[in-house]
């Protein structure tokens, strides 16, 4: 399956590319990616309880060396929307990393209010969200603009905490 690559407007086709994205990432044929870098306020709009996008990713975590890195705002959106993510998150805690990062954080970086980077594969491939308020945005497969997302992503990293858990404890 080819990524549709370009401009794309309207939630319907961002959720579409990032669902492309998703299953093209997680090919287990060696041309996947071994990484998969997302960063959004919420995630409540990406498809990740999608049965088909959490068949391609069971079998992609299941592969050494793959990892998942979450950046958000908050997570308690994605947990109301996306249950069955948040139980295969459970079952796959070995290769999620969740972090929270404060809305401080993203100053000087509104260029970009979401966005996939599926890095470590044959190809780089990104799905930036430019506004998101029309839902405007790029799918790509050039290496500078993983690169530039990459950049935006460790430096949200660095001012960022570890956050919602595989599991939470009460007493």
């Amino acid at each position: 399956m080819a990524l549709t690559l370009g401009v794309f407007e309207g939630r319907t086709a961002f959720v579409d590319a990032l669902r492309e994205t998703l299953l093209q990432a997680c090919a287990i044929d060696g041309s996947g990616a071994r990484e998969l870098f997302c960063l959004d306020a919420s995630f409540e709009a990406w498809p990740l309880s999608e049965p088909a996008v959490l068949d391609a990713l069971s079998a992609w975590a299941r592969q050494p060396g793959r990892r998942l890195h979450l950046l958000a705002l908050q997570y308690e959106d994605l947990r109301r929307a996306q249950p069955r993510f948040v139980r295969w998150r459970t079952t796959f805690d070995h290769c999620v990393e969740a972090r929270s990062y404060e809305p401080e954080a993203m100053v000087g970086r509104s260029q970009l209010a979401a966005f996939l980077v599926a890095a470590g594969g044959a190809q780089q491939r990104s799905v930036r969200l430019l506004d998101a308020q029309t839902w405007r945005g790029v799918a790509s497969e050039l290496p500078v603009d993983a690169l530039r997302s990459r950049e935006i992503f460790d430096a949200v990293t660095q001012r960022s905490t570890l956050s919602f858990p595989s599991t939470t404890f009460g007493l």
